[in-house]
């Protein structure tokens, strides 16, 4: 028997011609949903690019007035990529490491057979930035509280990276790796070395 005009066989009326463009359209917006549905969702911006600028409130280097930087903070693409997650700081045997800002001793005690110390810096937000030092020998111990420019402990000999001795100096905010000499103000980070000035206007004194 031949199907009544207007009908497919076995699949019911075709709809009107004028609403063939739009019946159209809808299912290829069915379809470019469909396959969004399966996408991987937005990446979520990285940490670093989220944190807030670090504050600038160290009041003192690690170690010296100003110490040769020998390798500066190399930021790893990835986290678990080759990088230099800190910078070197020149220093001499037995020297004096100081806390750079007051804060709380989070860590002090030995890491793969190194001297380490760690610094939770006050009032620097959630989580707190955390400052660390390495190798050195520790003087104090977790928990104590610190203020800027007090003694951590003294430089290992022997127990760095660097071709000669160092300390290495690190600054996280939860686990991710920030540049420590973004802590540095421009008065401390640029400070060269003392000159004595000339002194004009005083009199000299007698002579005897």
């Amino acid at each position: 028997m031949r199907a009544k005009r207007g009908v497919r066989a076995g699949l019911g009326p075709l709809p009107p011609l004028h609403l063939i463009p739009i019946l159209m359209l809808m299912l290829a917006l069915t379809a470019s949903t469909a396959r969004g549905a399966g996408s991987p969702p937005p990446t979520e911006p990285s940490p670093a690019r989220d944190a807030p600028p670090t504050p600038t409130i160290a009041r003192t280097w690690p170690v010296g007035t100003r110490p040769l930087v020998l390798r500066a903070w190399e930021p790893p693409p990835t986290p678990y990529a080759r990088g230099h997650r800190g910078v070197d700081l020149a220093a001499s045997p037995g020297a004096p490491v100081r806390t750079v800002a007051a804060g709380r001793v989070h860590f002090a005690g030995r890491v793969a057979g190194r001297g380490v110390v760690s610094v939770e810096l006050s009032g620097t937000g959630t989580p707190p930035l955390r400052t660390t030092y390495e190798p050195v020998t520790p003087a104090v111990e977790k928990g104590t509280e610190v203020t800027a420019g007090e003694v951590l402990g003294t430089v290992e000999a022997g127990a760095g990276h660097c071709t000669t001795t160092c300390v290495h100096w690190g600054l996280l905010r939860g686990d991710t790796y920030l540049d420590p000499l973004t802590l540095l103000p421009p008065w401390l980070l640029h400070r060269g070395p003392s000159r004595l000035l000339p002194v004009l206007g005083v009199p000299l004194p007698p002579q005897t």
